[in-house]
């Protein structure tokens, strides 16, 4: 899909990843670039920007998330592409004492975020986009997603929640010419990568948020359902599924490394 007169919204949009996609699709002439997050008040530094619009949205919240499309199709027509690209990065301990943390707050919140936030997309644009012939979701989730992520269980188990989903939402709509995309990047130089502790996530290096948009937008112009912005990703993948018992050997020894790290055995 070229993005080029289209209406698009970018949750999480006011700095990062979020930002990087809302300027990369203006610059690809896009008719409007709607600017949605928690930070209303970023949210509208960086659609003044662009010349696109702001919305002040948790995305945690159904309701937000209603409004958000129904304020954007009411002002600016039919969204073509929606990127439901917030995240959070809670409940990392680099030194997981125990996987099941300590309460569910950690959980609760990034379930909300990771996952409900994409299903919540999906509840209210699916029948537009059906009504109308077609649409696109890019749905940010991450590497982790895919592998997994040592010191935050409610990191890698709602980013492999989000990638099932994202899955089931390709396949139950590719007959609605509703395409999907999933952009799963490792490490990424933004505030959240730099507020986390130190890990394997940067093992490859950390790219720029404008490097990760730009694949996400070679992704979109081609319709691929997996966007690696970090393409040794792939052979990744490939270990796991080859050979699960010592790709588990090799993830603990990363484990047992990060514990050293932050000075426990």
């Amino acid at each position: 899909m070229k993005v080029s007169g289209k209406v698009v919204v970018v949750t999480g949009g006011a700095n990062g990843i979020g930002q990087a996609l809302c300027e990369i699709f203006h610059r690809e002439g896009a008719s409007k670039v709607v600017v949605a997050d928690l930070d209303g008040g970023r949210a509208k530094v960086v659609a003044d920007a662009i010349g696109g619009a702001a919305f002040a949205c948790d995305v945690a919240k159904e309701t937000d998330i209603r409004e958000l499309i129904e304020k954007t199709e009411q002002q600016f027509g039919p969204i073509d592409l929606f990127c439901s690209n917030a995240g959070i990065g809670g409940g990392f301990d680099p030194l997981s004492e125990n996987a099941g943390g300590t309460s569910d707050e950690p959980w609760a919140k990034s379930w909300a975020i990771h996952v409900m936030a994409h299903v919540y997309a999906a509840r209210h644009l699916i029948p537009r986009m059906k009504a109308r012939g077609g649409g696109y979701f890019l749905n940010t989730i991450s590497a982790a997603g895919l592998l997994s992520q040592v010191g935050s269980a409610a990191y890698s188990t709602t980013k492999h929640a989000a990638v099932g989903f994202a899955e089931n939402l390709a396949i139950s709509h590719k007959a609605h010419n509703i395409r999907v995309s999933i952009l799963c990047p490792q490490g990424v130089e933004t505030n959240m990568l730099r507020g986390l502790p130190k890990g394997p996530q940067s093992g490859d290096g950390n790219l720029t948020p404008e490097a990760v948009a730009e694949s996400a937008l070679q992704g979109i112009d081609r319709e691929t359902f997996l966007i690696l912005p970090h393409p040794q990703v792939i052979d990744y993948m490939r270990k796991k599924t080859d050979n699960y018992d010592r790709w588990i050997g090799g993830m603990a020894k990363l484990q047992a490394a990060t514990r050293e790290a932050h000075g426990k055995k």
